[in-house]
């Protein structure tokens, strides 16, 4: 009878393990027969093993293998999801690595050149501090020429004006 009513149902196994599931279920019905006549000699009651409830044993082995194996389907799907998803990030990561080694290279040279233009105006501001200073030297030199032509200016001026009397004196007499 398992037979006949498992033959159609799809089972996602081998031949012979479908065909044990059925060697099975008629095991189960074999035992549970027995275990009747074992209950009617010691209880003296009887129960009965029927057909119907050996096609219900069959459903009900239908119905929970369906929603097992829908059950392990939807693991399944999950996983093949997962899997693909972190394939997709190894390949992300894979062409991101590249991209950083390729930053890296672009990071080196533009560190070099920023050192390079360090350096060069680390050598101009040294120039520049010379020269500042070579300036300065320039001009104090320049600001004691004026301190000292200031000082002979003043010193004539002073001797101008003792002299304007006399130059005023002369003026007049002439004239």
């Amino acid at each position: 009878v398992a037979q006949h009513f498992l033959v159609s149902y799809h089972i996602e196994s081998t031949d012979e393990v479908k065909q044990s599931v059925v060697n099975t279920m008629g095991t189960f019905q074999d035992i549970v027969a027995e275990k009747c006549v074992e209950y009617f000699e010691r209880y003296r009651r009887r129960t009965f093993v029927t057909p119907k409830s050996y096609l219900s044993f069959i459903g009900g082995y239908k119905a929970i293998y369906k929603e097992k194996f829908a059950n392990v389907g939807s693991l399944s799907e999950r996983m093949r999801t997962g899997l693909a998803k972190l394939m997709e990030a190894e390949v992300s990561v894979n062409q991101l690595s590249k991209e950083l080694v390729m930053k890296e290279k672009d990071l080196a040279v533009a560190s070099k050149k920023a050192d390079e233009v360090l350096l060069e105006v680390t050598m101009k501001a040294q120039a520049a501090e010379k020269v500042k200073m070579q300036v300065q030297k320039v001009k104090d030199k320049a600001q004691a020429i004026v301190d000292d032509i200031a000082i002979d200016k003043a010193a004539a001026e002073e001797k101008l004006e003792a002299a304007r009397p006399a130059l005023e004196e002369a003026e007049a007499a002439l004239q």
